[in-house]
């Protein structure tokens, strides 16, 4: 039996579940980078099907910040338990999500739809484990990082809008 999309991050959520404070930032730390990957990713394929300069540069100012998440997270991890983070075996939901290629400029906004799919997502999860946790510090950090992922979820929406437009009148 194949299982749906849905029943893939429902298993990921409820492993997430079983997870550790340090685990579940360990694997916070490696999906930021995973995620930081596929935006690079999504930037060059947006670049070769000559895909408006504002979404090229969405994509790698996303790639820049989920870097820039994964590092701070990664700090933050080696501070307070003074080693490198754990592997945890459970694969990254927003990474996961984005998988998508774009075949042609019009698929852009699938994948759009998906990335800002993706962004909400992880802005739920990291409420979630806000207020399930019993560390201030990591409180601050979920709710820190969910401020972020509607940030992203914004910048996508307002690139989605315009792709949406210009395909529109095409």
């Amino acid at each position: 039996m194949v299982e749906t999309e849905s029943e893939r991050f429902s298993h990921i959520l409820s492993a997430l579940s079983g997870l550790s404070e340090r685990e579940l930032l360990s694997y916070w730390i490696r999906g930021e980078y995973e995620e930081a990957e596929t935006y690079w990713k999504l930037a060059k394929r947006a670049k070769e099907l000559e895909l408006p300069e504002d979404v090229i540069e969405t994509f790698v100012v996303l790639a820049k910040e989920s870097r820039e998440h994964g590092d701070r997270l990664r700090e933050i991890y080696v501070r307070s338990y003074g080693e490198n983070p754990v592997e945890v075996g459970i694969p990254g939901v927003e990474a996961e999500a984005l998988k998508l290629e774009m075949d042609t400029p019009k698929d852009v906004l699938e994948v759009l739809a998906r990335a800002m799919e993706t962004e909400l997502f992880a802005e739920s999860l990291y409420e979630k484990l806000a207020t399930e946790t019993g560390s201030d510090s990591l409180k601050s950090i979920y709710l820190y990082l969910a401020e972020i992922e509607r940030g992203h979820y914004e910048r996508l929406k307002c690139e989605f809008e315009v792709c949406k437009k210009i395909y529109e009148k095409s």
